[in-house]
């Protein structure tokens, strides 16, 4: 029962800090705010969001544009993030479905994902049977062992045997053709941020299984049809502050201390928060740098700062949005995956899909087409990879080659976290070795099958499930697919 607390009142003393206000911060606050916890939200930026953010841009027109950090698909199975979504819009009316999730290559035609059955085994039944990539042959030709762990995610027994091992070998092993590869695999494995020689081969079994076969909802995916600010953030703020949550946007968090009693938390501007309770829900460049700049903290909490100073961020990950002269055709998808290109690895008409966007379009009759490099190379300027992935766009459309560019916008970021072989025994989860502080965020582990947005968001939900259980109150449900892959046997993994 959403907003539910257990009929027990709130202790005076159980104040809340939140570090962090994007999806992880903000699920976090909502949960303990609904039950009448005080709750102050930290952000560092000028409005909540984190990676799912917005800002606005002046165009050369002189027109204002929200600009989102990234195209983020909202998958259906994200059911704790819609949960959140429906404080706000009950209906979930802020999204609309994308049509279809089709991989482009220059040389093969597209395989589309969205169009497969939702339930498992049906989608793998049908993937094989409709695929252009795998062909008969080809599957006597692949080694079913290696194989196996894909339809046998184990949450234990997949980290102990294949945490060591790289995403790029465990494909090596399967003895795919190329073709099957390429479309199959490689562009799902770089969806998650990291190149597959740095990623984990459990964490993309992990992955597989999470979106795949284990998810009865299928790939079919949505996205909010306005800006994330308009559609998500200023509401859910609306929310919070109706149920006396304070929200403190351009506060920069510069330090962390335990105190008698509790935490305190000091901002770049001088201003402290203290209180009895504290979840810190930042990305992972944030949270190294809090802890090197809190050596009290530090000190409250060794095995935190040791696992925080062995966990990583993965590759810079670029984003260009270009406003241009013209449409490309009308049949192109309004979102697909790219398959090996040199940089870009996705593409987005959000002339198609975002309401201030289309009406640019209209006025203008040009098209807004955002790219994405998802782990791209480090040290290249955010314009020269904007032009890179351009290039690599008319290779797919030539149309686009001829499109005037009216604007740009381009940047590189590097805030995704790293899933390194390896790295799994080590990862932060949700609880530290302090007492009152706890963890949320997409990089954060947690025994709940889920990545990226929703990650962030069974997190969150964890963090503040924690302090409500210490105060007395009612648990948020946490809803989760299911947790064994289709061929898994569900014995414990044998301890070294």
């Amino acid at each position: 029962m959403v907003g539910s607390t257990g009929g027990a009142a709130v202790p005076d003393a159980a104040t809340v800090t939140v570090v962090g206000g994007g999806v992880a911060g903000v699920c976090a606050a909502v949960v303990l705010a609904e039950r009448g916890v005080p709750v102050t939200v930290l952000e560092a930026r000028p409005t909540l969001g984190g990676r799912l953010g917005t800002r606005t841009v002046t165009l050369t027109d002189g027109s204002r544009q929200p600009v989102d950090h990234g195209f983020h698909a909202f998958f259906r199975q994200y059911h704790n993030l819609r949960a959140m979504l429906r404080r706000v819009d009950p209906a979930l009316g802020l999204l609309r479905p994308v049509p279809g999730y089709p991989v482009l290559h220059r040389d093969w035609p597209a395989e589309d994902f969205g169009r497969l059955p939702a339930a498992p085994p049906w989608n793998l039944l049908a993937l094989l049977l409709r695929s252009p990539s795998v062909r008969l042959r080809d599957l006597l030709r692949m080694d079913g062992r290696a194989a196996l762990p894909l339809l046998t995610y184990h949450p234990e027994r997949t980290y102990a045997e294949l945490d060591g091992v790289t995403a790029a070998g465990l494909l090596d092993a399967l003895r795919l053709p190329d073709r099957a590869r390429a479309m199959l695999f490689e562009v799902f494995s770089h969806s998650f941020f990291n190149h597959e020689a740095e990623f984990s081969a459990a964490e993309l079994v992990a992955n597989f299984h999470f979106y795949f076969l284990g998810n009865p909802e299928g790939l079919a995916f949505d996205a909010p049809a306005a800006d994330y600010e308009s559609a998500i953030w200023r509401p859910l703020a609306g929310h919070l502050r109706r149920h006396g949550a304070r929200v403190r946007c351009g506060q920069p968090v510069a330090s962390v201390a335990p105190v008698a009693g509790g935490w305190r938390v000091e901002t770049t501007s001088g201003d402290r928060f203290r209180s009895r309770y504290l979840v810190l829900a930042v990305d992972p460049p944030s949270l190294g740098t809090l802890l090197r700049a809190s050596p009290e903290l530090a000190a409250a909490a060794p095995g935190l700062a040791r696992r925080v100073a062995r966990s990583g961020t993965g590759p810079p990950y670029a984003v260009a949005r270009y406003w241009l002269g013209g449409d490309v055709a009308a049949r192109r998808p309004v979102f697909g995956g790219v398959s090996r290109q040199p940089t870009l690895d996705s593409v987005t008409l959000y002339h198609r899909l975002e309401a201030a966007a289309r009406s640019w379009s209209a006025r203008t009759g040009g098209a807004v087409v955002e790219l994405h490099a998802y782990a791209c190379p480090e040290g290249v300027p955010a314009p020269e990879l904007a032009g890179r992935m351009r290039a690599e766009l008319a290779g797919l459309w030539p149309e686009v080659a001829g499109l005037p560019i009216r604007d740009l916008h381009a940047r590189v970021e590097r805030r995704a976290p790293a899933f390194r072989p390896g790295d799994h025994a080590d990862r932060p989860g949700v609880a530290t070795d302090a007492d009152g502080l706890w963890l949320a965020g997409d990089g954060i582990g947690t025994d709940v099958p889920s990545a990226l947005l929703e990650r962030a968001a069974v997190t969150g939900i964890q963090a503040a499930n924690h302090i409500l259980r210490r105060v007395g109150l009612g648990a948020e449900p946490v809803r989760a697919i299911r947790r064994y892959g289709l061929l898994a046997r569900r014995r414990r993994a044998p301890r070294g």
